[in-house]
């Protein structure tokens, strides 16, 4: 599969199976985070998988949705704040470097036959609380990981002339 075809393949799955991710598809998908970019090479980000029941049932309180409760694992991804880079003007790039080895994550998943969505609507103090992060972590987003169970809805796209000046 081409690049092109494997962004238009991922979507934002919200319905998973009850089929559990292999351990080596799971590892292949790290590996592919691990070489995404950052500011600096600063690699400020922490990956925390979730996939015994009890520390899935923690993190469904942070979001709960029923789609949300189907998936086999879970992928809370944090920015290091004392580890990301700071620009001259203050600008702080761990909101950046964190999306883009998310969307790694994503992509990689994807291209294993797996879905996954970008869950930013959570309780953070919560996730925080409940899996005792230290200080200086923000959990930003929880990437729910799996089979889908759901089949990707038309993607409505802004035309390439609208977004290119």
């Amino acid at each position: 599969m081409n690049f092109l075809e494997l962004v238009k393949d991922r979507y934002s799955c919200r319905a998973y199976k009850t089929l559990n991710v292999e351990k080596m598809k799971l590892d292949y998908i790290l590996e592919c985070v691990r070489f995404a970019p950052s500011a600096v090479n600063r690699q400020p980000w922490r990956f925390h998988i979730v996939s015994d029941e009890t520390q899935k049932a923690k993190l469904q309180q942070c979001y709960n949705r029923d789609w949300f409760k189907t998936a086999p694992v879970y992928i809370i991804a944090s920015i290091l704040h004392d580890e990301e880079w700071v620009r001259a003007d203050g600008k702080h790039h761990g909101d950046i470097d964190i999306a883009i080895a998310v969307e790694h994550l994503c992509l990689a998943a994807t291209e294993q036959g797996l879905g996954t969505c970008w869950v930013c609507n959570f309780d953070a103090a919560l996730c925080k609380k409940l899996f005792t992060l230290p200080e200086n972590e923000e959990p930003a987003v929880v990437i729910p990981l799996g089979y889908a169970d759901d089949e990707p809805k038309e993607k409505k796209r802004k035309d390439t002339k609208e977004i290119v000046g």
